[in-house]
């Protein structure tokens, strides 16, 4: 599984820097690379959710810069919109080689600190295959299911006794880290077997399960905030929460969470998570997600009051206050307020003219939500498949005055700041409104990644 021999000739900045000596002994940890075909002119370093530094792109699309890091840990990096994680320790000269048309494929590490982050990255695609190669799994009983995965398991605690044995020098924070990325995403899949093997043998209930088949948990760890931003880790934890709720009684939900789920959840998050960062943000994912998920206005207030109890994060918050408060702003079967958006012109235009005489879909979007590739991506499968549609993109934050590049030109708005729409966007999240041909709203806050939008876009679609 491990691999070394991927990467080599590559990156050609001065080795004198990596190098570099004093006479005081200082520590020096240094991070660099080439990105092939860049997505932007930078990239930027990140410790939990806070960006710590920003290295901009040479001419020759390297770029290479000191750190000032304390401790070791896991750091991630973003290059356009993806992002990889990396371990970093004091006095590590860490190199990277990617090409952005196959970015986690084509990530590799050089210098000192490549090992242990070439065989993170490792984990990663090997993860990617075997969730795939293994889902089928999930239709058998739970108890040859647990056969399987315990044999899966045994052989990466394997390779992890292999790699600290061959390893003596590795810290036990990057040991803990490289348990968590071999193991926990198959623990994250045995907590998540109940729900999918539901799904794919068309049960109406979950299958029984013997408690044995959770004694791994045991050895796990669910509220460990070092961790919460490292995909391995808050995976299993989200997965554990979820199927904890699940045995309260609830039967599986193919379509939405129901008010009760979502307040039960919310309850075990706020039990079972004591690091306040780390709840607060299980708390506000959950709560958009399940909202967002649903793909309507029809809001249920027992889940938010929950949430707004359980949270400390006052701008988490009001931002959710400001949702719900948008929800009550256009109103289902109602005449679509006037308000005007702007084209790329600049120039001010009706809505109600805009759109007179169409089935329209209005997608009130943002940079920091949305990223341009998924939503031209959407937008053009949204266009071809539902073309008695006008689906009509407006930027509503950002730099609102930058078009998307790959959308039609004519097709593309934004919002003033003194348009009348802001008053219902004050959350400044996404929100989708479908309009009839008359004028119509038939849903106030649809979501364009939800799988339940098809269901209003088809019967919009059909209207003449």
């Amino acid at each position: 599984m491990f691999t070394y021999v991927k990467y080599l000739a590559f990156i050609t900045i001065s080795i004198s820097l990596i190098n570099c000596k004093s006479e005081v002994k200082e520590v020096h940890t240094y991070f660099g690379g080439k990105i092939i075909h860049p997505k932007s002119d930078h990239v930027i370093l990140y410790s939990m959710d806070q960006a710590i530094d920003t290295f901009y792109l040479d001419e020759n699309n390297n770029f290479f810069g000191e750190l000032k890091i304390a401790s070791e840990g896991l750091f991630y990096f973003t290059h356009g919109y993806e992002n990889q994680y990396l371990y970093l320790q004091p006095n590590d000269s860490l190199l990277l080689r990617l090409n952005t048309w196959d970015f986690d494929e084509s990530l590799v590490f050089a210098g000192k600190g490549a090992d242990r982050n070439n065989v993170l990255i490792d984990c990663f695609l090997e993860e990617e295959r075997e969730s795939n190669s293994t889902y089928e799994f999930n239709k058998l009983e739970p108890k040859n299911f647990k056969e399987k995965f315990d044999s899966l398991i045994k052989d990466k605690l394997f390779l992890y006794d292999e790699y600290v044995k061959t390893h003596p020098e590795e810290s036990n924070g990057y040991r803990k880290v490289l348990k968590v990325a071999l193991t926990y995403p198959l623990y994250a899949r045995l907590e998540k077997y109940p729900m999918i093997h539901a799904k794919l043998t068309e049960s109406d209930k979950l299958p029984e399960i013997n408690k044995s088949f959770y004694d791994y948990r045991k050895s796990v760890e669910i509220d460990d905030d070092s961790l919460i931003y490292y995909p391995p880790y808050s995976k299993y934890v989200r997965n554990h929460l979820y199927n904890e709720t699940y045995s309260l009684g609830y039967t599986p939900m193919k379509k939405n969470y129901t008010a009760n789920f979502t307040s039960d959840l919310l309850t075990i998050i706020h039990k079972k998570i004591s690091h306040e960062d780390t709840k607060n943000a299980f708390l506000k994912q959950t709560i958009l997600s399940h909202f967002f998920n649903k793909s309507s206005c029809n809001l249920n207030q027992v889940p938010f009051d929950k949430f707004l109890k359980f949270s400390s994060d006052e701008e988490d918050k009001n931002q959710v206050r400001n949702l719900i408060s948008d929800t009550q702003s256009i109103l289902l079967n109602s005449k679509l307020v006037e308000f005007s958006i702007n084209d790329y012109l600049d120039t001010p235009r009706s809505i109600h003219d805009l759109i007179k005489g169409k089935n329209a879909f209005l997608f009130f979007w943002s940079p920091e939500y949305v990223s341009e590739p998924y939503l031209v991506s959407r937008i053009n499968f949204l266009s071809n498949t539902y073309q008695n549609i006008a689906f009509i993109p407006i930027k509503i934050d950002g730099v609102k005055t930058e078009r998307i590049e790959k959308l039609d030109i004519k097709a593309q708005f934004y919002l003033a700041d003194d348009s009348s729409a802001n008053q219902f966007l004050t959350s400044k999240m996404p929100r989708s409104i479908l309009v009839n041909k008359q004028g119509k709203v038939m849903n106030g806050y649809a979501s364009i990644s939800s799988p339940n939008l098809d269901e209003y876009l088809m019967n919009l679609n059909k209207l003449k």
